[in-house]
């Protein structure tokens, strides 16, 4: 299978700039692919640097050192030196990403917060709202929810629709960051299935996943980040 993710001599290092410049090393020579139909998951301990790498890989850090390479259909693009709004572009329609947490938008349904992605990427709103509601419904998420903001929702259930938001769009690459960190058995056994389905569908997934396991069902690779720690360097 092709890959779709490159990482190669990445490093980042933070520099405290109310603390005297006094700099953190956090992660040196970074190098791993990720391919098609495959599902790479990020271990160590807290701290390790793992969520740094998939901001990097996003494009809320900059990598100090290295590339970051993405293929697109023919091309490849370095997200490391890539200009901020061609990183918009490929949030849109080539990195997929869930958090552990939901940006709660004002005033806007959860179907329509899952939907979006979709219609960002061509669909007819039509097409997105019914399979956002296919995919709620998955999720265990009421019905009677659908329409309300999910602000007022729960820490599980707005979980579960961030979860649906992040797997709804057509993207290459999705990168999770402990998404199955507040469900409950039933929801983790559907993110389960949602991972392999993504998988079958030749996406490639780079994941961050405490919860055993999960982890044990979906990953294909562990990859131990404490290979890559910059004070060991």
């Amino acid at each position: 299978m092709p890959v779709r993710l490159y990482l190669n001599a990445v490093g980042k290092t933070f520099t405290m700039h109310l603390q005297g410049g006094t700099q953190i090393p956090v992660v040196s020579n970074v190098e791993f692919s990720v391919s098609a139909g495959e599902c790479v998951v990020l271990g160590g301990p807290s701290g390790a640097g793992k969520s740094s790498i998939l901001k990097m890989i996003y494009g809320n850090y900059r990598c100090d050192t290295g590339q970051i390479l993405v293929t697109i259909a023919d091309d490849i693009v370095n997200i490391a030196g890539a200009e901020p709004r061609r990183v918009l572009v490929l949030r849109q329609n080539t990195i997929g990403y869930v958090s552990q947490f939901l940006r709660v938008i004002p005033r806007v349904s959860a179907l329509e917060v899952v939907a979006e992605p979709l219609v960002v990427q061509g669909s007819s709103e039509a097409v997105a709202l019914d399979e956002a509601r296919t995919l709620l419904a998955r999720l265990n998420v009421p019905e009677r929810l659908w329409g309300l903001p999910p602000a007022t929702f729960s820490g599980g259930e707005q979980q579960r629709v961030n979860i649906a938001r992040g797997f709804i769009g057509r993207y290459p690459l999705l990168l999770l960051d402990e998404p199955t960190a507040s469900l409950d058995a039933a929801n983790r056994r559907v993110v389960v299935q949602l991972v392999e389905e993504k998988k079958t569908a030749g996406v490639a997934i780079l994941g961050i996943l405490h919860d055993q396991d999960v982890r044990d069902e979906i990953a294909d690779r562990i990859l131990d980040v404490t290979n890559y720690r910059a004070d060991a360097a």
